[in-house]
């Protein structure tokens, strides 16, 4: 079989065959141009009317599949939006292979078609050139990443889909078992355990394409179903780790986008990340960074300010430079309700022109209006935004008020790339549905070697061996070094608050094969639908998968989740509750 080939004016005056779909016919009373669609692109074809085919050629609608031959020839009119405007196929022969129906909406690029008619007929949808460069992207990422990591010496190892549940994360698909009646697998969230048992198992370097699942609410970057790039290795540290891990990022750059990028990237701690930027992973492809402003009003006699100081809230601020004269009455009233949204309890701001205005100008001194423009080294149209309150809420809102200025005021260059990893992660995160410290990744994470002996004492303060690759603005990847010394795991699981029976059902065969030899070890997964997305310059995951679900977790194509036959959930042991069915 041979590589397909593009056609180019090089190629004038070769006979040649191809097949592919009708994109478009055009006939004009005489000459007939066909617009033929395959894998290549689109390429014009011309029928003459003194040809034999002429008169099956003038039968021709959009999607009927057919076999041209002819010779290809400059054009006159030339196309400079398609690679091969420069050419066109004089046809001296041609097959109808197969007929279409009407289709539902036309494709194209810049098709008005809604989403989810492209989603009920995805397989036309897949037809656009668009969405078959983008699986192409998608297939040479994945080429890059084995062509990487196999040079290196990693195995490629297939790890199960039907696993035991696990009770950290998010919730599991369950698989009812019929052999088993009563009892269930569950489709894996990722091959956490199964790669670290291949560590212990001697394997030392292992890659797959990993498929994953979780039953979590979607959004626009996130599927019920996804593909990570699961890396794991034995003797290894974080240092070594992210190094791999930001090479062969930079590998697939360079393969798929020609692009350099500059290594070693930044490491910056959690804790300053959530300070600067308001969010564990910051977009740094423009500034406007979070400022604590706390000292400068702690003498003030601003009542609101003086409360929130006294009950141990923050005073933080952000600037928008040159900005002040863009922002109307209507437009910062619309920023309050934003901030609301993330649970701060309002938005106070400053604009710094020839006279200082805002809603807090004529109740903060002129010493503390100073104190702002030197640490905030501000400038004429200059404006300050100001949350107060609690640590969490001030930096969470500021942080997603920084993403909204800079989309709307067009700061952000989208032909960019910055990349970095966010390191240091807290060992544990408070949760109030459950009342207790839960692992912020997983029970499995090793803790700073600082910080073994806080695990029971302090564990607001213990920070773990972990560390997350951030590209404009998406956690594209991250992993840990996992803990492999036995008594260190058994005191996270008891800082877990986990009984020896929680234990033994959940992780017994684990913690016994711990028992035997177990190196060290870390590993990473990068998100190959989000990296493809990052790569393929979509905000919309969806359009990197070849067949995704709705926002709702539903499939419109196959129309699933659905209902089954009641002798199935019968030979499964099952009874639904409340099925109107």
């Amino acid at each position: 079989m041979e590589k397909y080939k593009e056609y180019t004016i090089n190629n004038i005056g070769e006979k040649v065959t191809l097949k592919g779909w009708v994109n478009k016919v055009r006939n004009l009373g005489g000459l007939i141009f066909i617009d033929l669609r395959n894998r290549m692109g689109i390429l014009q074809i011309v029928v003459r009317p003194n040809t034999d085919i002429y008169e099956l050629a003038s039968t021709l609608k959009s999607e009927y599949v057919i076999e041209i031959t002819g010779t290809i020839v400059e054009r006159e009119n030339k196309n400079d939006k398609i690679k091969s405007g420069d050419i066109e196929i004089n046809a001296s022969n041609l097959i109808l292979i197969n007929k279409s129906k009407d289709i539902p909406f036309i494709i194209s690029d810049d098709t008005t078609a809604l989403e989810d008619t492209r989603l009920k007929y995805r397989y036309l949808d897949l037809r656009r050139n668009k969405l078959q460069d983008i699986m192409k992207l998608r297939s040479e990422i994945t080429f890059s990443v084995r062509e990487f990591l196999t040079n290196l010496d990693f195995l490629e190892i297939e790890t199960p889909i039907l696993s035991r549940s696990t009770p950290e994360g998010a919730r599991d698909y369950l698989v009812p078992s019929r052999v088993n009646k009563g009892m269930f697998y569950a489709l894996p969230q990722s091959p956490q355990i199964y790669k670290q048992l291949l560590m212990l198992s001697g394997f030392e370097r292992y890659f797959q394409i990993a498929r994953c699942f979780r039953d979590e609410d979607l959004r626009a970057d996130r599927q019920p179903e996804f593909s990570q790039v699961d890396v794991e290795c034995s003797f290894i540290d974080e240092n070594e780790i992210m190094t791999l891990g930001e090479e062969l990022v930079a590998h697939v750059f360079k393969k798929v986008k020609n692009m350099d990028i500059k290594l070693p990237l930044e490491r910056m701690k959690y804790d300053d990340a959530i300070a600067l930027y308001g969010s564990d992973k910051p977009d740094l492809r423009y500034d406007m960074k979070i400022n604590d402003i706390t000292n400068i009003f702690k003498e003030t006699e601003f009542n609101l300010f003086k409360d929130t100081i006294d009950n141990g809230g923050i005073i933080n601020a952000i600037v928008v430079k040159n900005n002040s004269a863009n922002f109307s009455r209507k437009n910062l009233d619309n920023l309050v309700e934003f901030v609301k949204g993330y649970k701060a309890s309002g938005l106070s701001y400053l604009k710094f022109e020839d006279e200082i205005k805002g809603s807090i100008s004529k109740v903060i001194s002129s010493e503390e209006i100073n104190a702002l423009k030197e640490q905030l080294k501000l400038e004429n149209n200059d404006l300050v935004l100001i949350v107060i309150g609690n640590y969490d809420i001030v930096k969470k809102s500021l942080g997603a008020l920084r993403c909204k200025l800079a989309s709307d005021l067009n700061l952000i260059n989208q032909d960019d790339y910055k990349l970095l990893w966010v390191v240091d992660f807290p060992s544990f995160e408070w949760s109030e549905e459950e009342n207790r410290y839960v692992a912020c990744h997983h029970p499995f994470t090793m803790p700073k070697d600082s910080d073994v002996d806080k695990l029971l004492t302090d564990k607001s303060h213990c920070y773990s061996k972990t560390y997350d690759i951030v590209i404009n603005g998406y956690e594209a990847g991250g992993g840990s070094i996992r803990i492999h010394d036995e008594k260190v795991q058994e005191i996270m699981f008891k800082a877990l608050e986990l009984s020896e029976k929680d234990i033994e059902e959940k992780f017994g065969f684990f913690v016994e094969a711990l028992k035997y030899g177990c190196p060290p070890h870390g590993g990473f997964a990068l998100g190959l639908d989000r990296l493809t997305m990052l790569l393929a310059k979509t905000d919309n995951i969806r359009d990197v998968i070849a067949f995704p679900k709705t926002s709702s977790a539903y499939d419109l194509m196959c129309n699933c989740p659905n209902t089954v036959d009641k002798n199935q959930l019968n030979d499964l042991g099952i009874e639904l509750k409340n099925n109107k069915s």
